[in-house]
């Protein structure tokens, strides 16, 4: 390896380590972001040996992205379309969003509550509102027809 190459392999780490001190990316985003300023093949070469060192993993990026997401009341559906835009594999996706089933009917009720109080709605008007809200933050219909029949 030229000393040129070998300087241009511990930018792209230094590079790489910066962001991902900052938080956690997907490997995907990583290569997206560094290809900018460095070549794509020397990119991923050094993103794979991040991998290898579990510096990078995207499975720790879909646990920490779904958990800011879930606290700011973000729906399971929005959330796998997020991350699917953000090239990560949707088995993994699958997994996580899985894992919190029953948590998911749960938050879509305090995001409910949140915004529109605990009462339930009036009229078909309504409620059709706060559905149309539920669905934008990406609840399923499912979820959201749960936090009716639980608050009337």
């Amino acid at each position: 390896m030229s000393a040129e190459a070998a300087q241009l392999a511990k930018d792209i780490r230094r590079s790489a380590m910066d962001l991902l001190a900052r938080r956690e990316h997907g490997f995907t985003e990583l290569v997206r972001k560094l290809s900018v300023r460095f070549p794509q093949a020397s990119v991923i070469e050094a993103l794979t040996c991040l991998r290898e060192e579990q510096l990078q993993n995207d499975e720790r990026f879909v646990e920490s992205y779904v958990y800011s997401r879930q606290q700011r009341g973000y729906g399971p559906v929005r959330i796998k379309s997020e991350l699917f835009q953000k090239g990560i594999d949707s088995e993994l996706i699958g997994q996580y969003l899985l894992e919190q089933e029953e948590h998911w009917n749960e938050l879509a009720r305090d995001v409910k509550e949140r915004k529109f109080g605990s009462q339930p709605p009036g009229d078909a008007k309504e409620r059709a509102r706060q559905s149309r809200f539920l669905a934008q933050r990406g609840f399923s219909m499912s979820q959201i027809y749960s936090t009716f029949s639980r608050s009337a």
